[in-house]
């Protein structure tokens, strides 16, 4: 019986190790919105059934490792095997397990203790395996603290309801909803990066790309390949500051899993970020395109309101201070804000002159009011500042939508872009 047993147990390992190794992790899915040819179509985002609530499959399966660790594997497998069968595709459940059914017969030294054949036959599975439980734990041992927020989400308009960061060292992605006591993080999930890691510069380098990004749409999940799961929601990669560097690629895409897979490896995209179904279901029922900020960071750092307020002080400064030249008239002011290779859309700043100076004929000296002011801070190698504010001449009704990117220069603050959205 025991024999048996064993020969269960390593079967049940190796049918997970083999689904995944197949040649369905290596498929392209960065192609460009509207030229995939549609196969067979994802779930209806409304189809997601109860048993795969979002962030519920993790949930259930970090409490099989807790219970493994307080001795109690009986309970640990008989929840682990009602997880297994539930959600077939998930591998990672499937390799506990297995794990659970060999500790019946002999002691488990490691995830996905198998013999030494049938791990040279899973190749790099088991390694992506055991490499995603360590993030998963990882990350939900590691949480953010109670009230706390990334250094990048300085200042959200009310209108922003919602806002994503990335941390891609913790393989996880944190959703935030914007409300009046200011951002509070409401469910975070696992989720994959690029086979390369990150840090994107060249199409087809297979990193996910590092910045401020925003939602520009949500794809029909009918009009797409299976592959993409339940949907597809594209950001705006290369921005403004990923253009002024010089770097290239397209179709960076927040997507689901197809149904042979619940999740991926921590690095496995040519460069999206890929949530498992059901969490990227309840990111899409709660974003707002072309509103929602996407910022993805090597590793998030976490402050307090109070330090985020004190950090934004000498920018909302310099904001103010440009608005008020602009309000005053005074050109040569107003363009000691701009930054000598300012580029809006192929205009430079010579050409800009000209559209600022139209701008500031029609207010006619009338107060220049900003409303709705949102900024987010992005630091590498230099400091930005992406602002989006309304702006409207006091005494009327419409105005237009900017947004502009800052650097300090020389301890200052400028503006290398400006455009209206």
């Amino acid at each position: 019986m025991a024999e048996l047993r064993r020969m269960a147990a390593w079967l049940a390992l190796a049918s997970v190790l083999c689904s995944a190794a197949s040649p369905g992790f290596a498929k392209n899915h960065n192609a460009k919105p509207g030229r995939e040819p549609q196969e067979t179509a994802a779930p209806d985002v409304a189809a997601a059934s109860p048993s795969e609530s979002p962030g519920l499959a993790e949930a259930r399966l970090i409490e099989v490792y807790q219970l493994i660790g307080q001795g109690e594997t009986r309970q640990a497998f008989e929840k682990a095997e009602k997880l297994a069968k539930e959600l077939p595709n998930f591998q990672l459940a499937q390799l506990v397990y297995g794990d659970l059914l060999v500790s019946r017969t002999r002691p488990v030294s490691a995830w996905g203790d198998v013999p030494p054949d049938m791990a040279k036959v899973a190749g790099s599975a088991l390694k992506d395996l055991r490499e995603e439980s360590q993030k998963r734990v990882k990350a939900l041992k590691e949480r953010p603290a109670p009230g706390t927020l990334p250094t990048q989400f300085l200042q959200l308009s009310p209108t922003v309801r919602h806002a994503i960061a990335v941390d891609a060292s913790r393989s996880r992605l944190y959703l935030f909803e914007n409300t009046s006591a200011g951002l509070v993080l409401k469910a975070d999930y696992y989720i994959s990066v690029g086979k390369a890691g990150i840090a994107k510069v060249v199409e087809g380098d297979q990193r996910t790309p590092l910045g401020v990004y925003y939602i520009t749409s949500n794809l029909d999940p009918k009009s797409l390949k299976d592959f993409y799961g339940s949907g597809a929601l594209p950001i705006s990669y290369p921005n403004v500051l990923d253009a002024k560097r010089g770097k290239t690629g397209s179709g960076i895409w927040l997507h689901g899993t197809p149904p042979y897979q619940f999740s991926r490896p921590p690095q496995a995209t040519d460069g999206c970020v890929v949530l498992a179904n059901p969490d990227l279901v309840q990111i899409i029922r709660t974003v707002a395109v072309r509103a929602t900020p996407v910022v993805i960071a090597p590793q998030l750092q976490w402050v307090t309101p109070t330090q985020a307020t004190a950090t934004s002080r000498g920018f909302e400064e310099a904001l103010l201070a440009w608005r008020n030249a602009k309000t005053g008239g005074n050109m040569s002011q107003v363009l000691g804000f701009y930054t000598a290779d300012f580029n809006s859309n192929g205009k430079t700043l010579a050409q800009w002159t000209t559209v600022l100076r139209n701008e500031m004929e029609k207010t006619r000296g009338r107060t220049i009011q900003l409303k709705d002011v949102s900024f987010l801070h992005w630091v590498d190698n230099a400091e930005t500042m992406v602002a989006t504010f309304g702006e409207l001449a006091e005494g009327t009704r419409v105005g237009t939508t900017k947004r502009q990117y800052w650097t300090r220069e020389n301890g200052q603050w400028k503006i290398f872009y400006e455009g209206v959205l």
